[in-house]
């Protein structure tokens, strides 16, 4: 069998992603952001993603055929990110999927966003190696997990999550108390550049030996959110200037040596020699440096995507799809629907029993 022919369509949250690849050679990848639009609230607002969705899937469809250059009758099939996410904004992806799978006569794949986040490397570094047994870091907006991966299509297990809030949640909130910009993660990156990481000693959520014992593999930057807002407190009642560029960098780095921490632990603990990391946070300057330090001094192989491919896209919706369909899974069912939480550990939605 050729490698499959796959276009897939992301609309989980303030992203409409269209992609088109072929096995894991990318095509097309066209995404039309509607993050501006939610500046001025400080956060995603629903109705709004949704609102930016319906206007841009057409046209992002129509930049993506035009440029991988083929036609819609060589599809393989059509996969579709049926959860996690904005429940409003998945079902925009899912009606336009169902609509093409029935106008063209291709079946339909729903697959799960977070494992797309994982699948996206594939595009960059060819198939995962099956003799080199596999851990990801997964870090987004909503969440921070670690995954034992066997396979892309059903062999996935959550070994770690998030117990409060996800590290791009910490940085959105960290940068709203410092006066920044949303989304957080890229302005707090960017003035993290001109700061002292060691200048203020943020706690580091979930690492006190105790904590370790229950939670070796998760997290928690709820505290960490708290010790920012109050340590730029008690400056602001002592009349002292916030020297942002020193928090976002101590905070950064705080957030950083948890993330690969554990990483490196987990990846010890259950045989991985390779870590592969996934989600929009993969994007950030300092977790992937401090990650290739560690991992190289572990003796651990690091996969990670270039950051253009770490937020939310459609071509690592259509490389997921292209793994699925490969592996000779049966399509998801016509009356598929928009599942907000769906599990890491599932990877598509297969046709009832």
């Amino acid at each position: 069998m050729s490698a499959p022919l796959v276009l897939g369509i992301e609309s989980s949250c303030d992203e409409t992603g269209v992609g088109i690849v072929r096995g894991d050679q990318m095509l097309a990848n066209e995404v039309a952001s509607s993050v501006e639009q939610h500046v001025r609230f400080g956060g995603v607002v629903p109705e709004v993603a949704s609102r930016a969705h319906l206007q841009a899937i057409v046209p992002a469809l129509e930049r993506a055929f035009e440029k991988a250059g083929v036609s819609p009758d060589e599809l393989d099939g059509i996969a579709v990110t049926s959860g996690p996410g904005l429940v409003g904004a998945l079902v925009v992806g899912i009606s336009a999927a169902k609509a093409l799978s029935l106008a063209w006569n291709k079946p339909l794949y729903g697959v799960n966003h977070l494992v797309g986040h994982v699948a996206v490397d594939l595009l960059e570094h060819g198939p995962l190696d099956p003799d080199s047994p596999t851990m990801a870091l997964l870090v987004s907006g909503g969440h921070t997990s670690l995954l034992r991966i066997g396979n892309l299509v059903d062999d996935i297990e959550e070994v770690g999550t998030t117990i409060d809030d996800a590290a791009g949640e910490a940085y959105d909130k960290v940068a709203r108390v410092l006066g920044l910009a949303y989304p957080g993660g890229p302005v707090i990156d960017k003035a993290a550049q001109f700061g002292d990481p060691t200048a203020i000693r943020f706690p580091r959520g979930l690492t006190a030996k105790h904590d370790l014992e229950k939670h070796r593999f998760d997290f928690s930057f709820s505290g960490l959110k708290t010790a920012v807002s109050r340590w730029v407190e008690t400056e602001q009642a002592a009349g002292r200037e916030i020297p942002v560029n020193d928090v976002a960098a101590s905070f950064q780095e705080a957030v950083a040596d948890v993330l690969t921490a554990k990483a490196v632990d987990a990846c010890q603990r259950f045989g991985a020699t390779t870590l592969l990391l996934g989600g929009g946070v993969a994007a950030n300057s300092r977790l992937r440096g401090l990650l290739e330090e560690r991992t190289a001094a572990a003796g651990i192989i690091l996969r990670r995507p270039r950051p253009g491919l770490c937020t939310d896209n459609g071509a690592m919706i259509a490389v997921l799809g292209a793994q699925v369909i490969a592996s000779g899974a049966a399509p998801s069912p016509i009356l598929l629907g928009a599942d907000s939480g769906m599990p890491v550990s599932r990877s598509y939605e297969a046709p009832a029993a």
